[in-house]
């Protein structure tokens, strides 16, 4: 008997099962975009500033495998075929569509400007190139307004793509994905999808609040964070006068900016961006 006691609480500590986590789906991930790829062997998109999405013919799940709660009009006519996309509502916008992402019971009004922007088809057995095709024809068959194609197009060398990326940088975009045209749908990170930014992001786990001084006296002056590495640095810059003044509180997760690394391995000119949502897994590929 006791021993059936034990192995009872062994189980009912796990986190996973205790929590009630969902099982993740089998996406492919990106890694980042170094100087020594040849740039003809992608296909370029924008970096959609969304939240990661994935159909599974049935159901819209986030990359965590957390239910989206759309109203019913939102996927009625849709493919009954995997999809993996991202919801969004345009530019600089990231906050706007967590949020209504995030909301179990649905407001209407606000899912109608939400898109969702189909990149890839997890279940399709052919070539990147081939199953952009397919999205394409895909989607002008379903005739679904909020339902579109991320668009895929060859960039000749590295000046033009770095000319690219400048533009939509300066237009408000996040930056470029690169998809290896020869590719097949690998869930896990991978080589073959590589994202091109002008600067980096990562999280961090929040383990203090230092006080302001000067025009901050009295609210937050910077975030002590922990990297899942144990490296500890500050945040101490980015923040509204809002965010001083409400931070992100002691044990959440918070998204920081950075250029490159010092010889310490810090994160430079580092940057506080945004809390992680609770939902902790939509953030974009």
């Amino acid at each position: 008997m006791r021993t059936f006691a034990i192995i009872l609480l062994s189980f009912l500590a796990l986190p996973s099962l205790a929590a009630g986590e969902p099982d993740p789906p089998d996406l492919m991930h990106a890694s980042t975009w170094g100087e020594t790829e040849d740039v003809s062997a992608y296909l370029v998109s924008e970096k959609l500033d969304g939240v990661r999405g994935h159909w599974t013919g049935e159901r819209l799940l986030t990359r965590g495998g957390h239910g989206v709660h759309p109203p019913e009009w939102f996927t009625v006519d849709w493919p009954s075929i995997p999809m993996d996309g991202e919801l969004w509502l345009g530019r600089g916008r990231f906050s706007e569509v967590s949020g209504i992402v995030r909301t179990r019971e649905p407001v209407d009004a606000e899912w109608r400007d939400v898109r969702f922007m189909v990149f890839d088809l997890p279940a399709h057995t052919g070539p990147f190139q081939a199953r952009a095709r397919r999205i394409r024809r895909l989607l002008d068959d379903a005739g679904v307004r909020w339902l579109r194609p991320v668009r895929q197009f060859p960039v000749a060398d590295s000046d033009e793509l770095d000319e690219l990326l400048q533009r939509i940088v300066d237009a408000g975009g996040e930056g470029l994905m690169l998809h290896r045209r020869d590719a097949y749908y690998r869930a896990g990170r991978s080589d073959a999808l590589l994202k091109y930014k002008t600067s980096a992001d990562a999280e961090a786990r929040v383990v203090a609040h230092t006080p302001g001084k000067g025009r901050n006296r009295g609210i937050l002056g910077a975030l002590v964070v922990e990297r899942p590495d144990g490296l500890r640095f500050r945040l101490g810059t980015g923040f509204s006068d809002a965010e001083r003044a409400d931070p992100p509180p002691i044990g959440s997760r918070v998204t920081y900016r950075y250029n490159g690394f010092t010889a310490n391995g810090v994160p430079r000119f580092a940057r506080f961006l945004r809390i992680r949502p609770r939902m902790s897994d939509e953030r974009s590929r």
